[in-house]
């Protein structure tokens, strides 16, 4: 007897959003396809304007005119998410469906106590009394290291410290257990120790309920002892993925070798930092071919056609011509 393999928690394929504006038609996700299962932890990194925000607004159907998915599919556990009603969307947003912004204060509203946006975040989605509803409001801020969790309900945001806001945020994004959780950038305006705890405090509680995970960044030396999974972004379009530990020890896309050779841990003491030359193209005028290729030192005339996915080695997958291998000592 064979037992039925578990799908993923989301399944995106072949994902375009576009923004048509009065100046053209940007391109902010184009043609972008990932899985991420229960409990799995997928970074989705690249630099500001690279789509990577886009594709998280995307999925939890947050995309305002003149934006709008244009093609693909977003399943999340089977179901079909393009198209769905606004009605349907809700009712999976914040129970089934969690996001966490990079500003907590999206989540939080300045002028309710913390008890109160906790427990009505609870009772839209579930039927339970109060008492019920502040218990588990209370146990969530004490799941991601609040102190006197009794004493931080009563307070307004406006008390709490940036680092405590955001681990608000987070606890607010687990009470209901959801399936899935998106992460924008929500440490990038902590300080490194907070920065820290909570990205550990995210991975714990994922292993915990099962949780699926995406967390969006800029920076790969975050995602590295957190995600097992790394999806690269470049102009709209995933140029290298695959598992976390092969992303980090051995890139394959001449942008993911230049993210991680601009990590200062990644070069020797007195040395200038590595650095990609050139600017991110405009997504209103991206060159032909490889929207990567001006500012990179293997570009050939192939690079002039547009390369399409490849997986040069196994368990992972390239946009490039001339996948490169590099090994990469901290």
């Amino acid at each position: 007897m064979t037992t039925k393999k578990k799908g993923p928690t989301l399944s995106v394929h072949d994902l375009r959003t576009h923004f048509h504006t009065k100046a053209g038609v940007v391109k902010a996700v184009d043609d972008v396809s990932f899985d991420v299962k229960g409990g799995q932890v997928m970074g989705l990194v690249g630099e500001s304007g690279s789509g990577k925000s886009v594709t998280g607004f995307s999925i939890v159907g947050l995309i305002d005119p003149p934006g709008r998915v244009v093609s693909g599919s977003i399943k999340f556990k089977g179901e079909e998410l393009v198209g769905a009603s606004e009605e349907r969307l809700q009712k999976l947003r914040g129970n089934r469906i969690a996001m966490i912004f990079q500003d907590p204060m999206m989540t939080l509203n300045p002028v309710l106590r913390i008890d109160t946006q906790m427990t009505e975040a609870i009772k839209a989605h579930r039927d339970v009394d109060a008492q019920t509803a502040w218990e588990e409001a209370r146990d969530a801020l004490g799941q991601v290291g609040i102190p006197s969790p009794e004493e931080r309900l009563k307070t307004y945001p406006h008390q709490l410290s940036g680092g405590m806001r955001q681990r608000v945020a987070i606890a607010i994004a687990f009470l209901n257990k959801p399936d899935l959780i998106i992460a924008d950038e929500p440490t990038t305006a902590l300080d490194v120790t907070i920065q820290s705890q909570i990205i550990h405090e995210a991975q714990t509680l994922c292993r915990k309920t099962g949780t699926a995970l995406i967390w969006i960044t800029h920076d790969l030396a975050v995602v590295a002892g957190l995600a097992d999974h790394i999806c690269v972004m470049y102009a709209g379009r995933i140029v290298e993925e695959g598992k976390a530990d092969d992303i980090i020890d051995r890139p394959l896309h001449p942008y993911t070798i230049g993210l991680i050779g601009s990590v200062p841990s990644h070069n020797k003491r007195g040395q200038r930092l590595n650095q990609i030359p050139g600017m991110t193209p405009s997504l209103l005028n991206l060159p032909p071919g490889c929207a990567f290729r001006n500012r990179c030192k293997f570009d050939d005339g192939e690079c002039l056609d547009e390369p399409g996915p490849t997986r040069p080695v196994r368990g992972r997958s390239v946009r490039c011509f001339h996948p490169q291998r590099m090994e990469v000592t901290s």
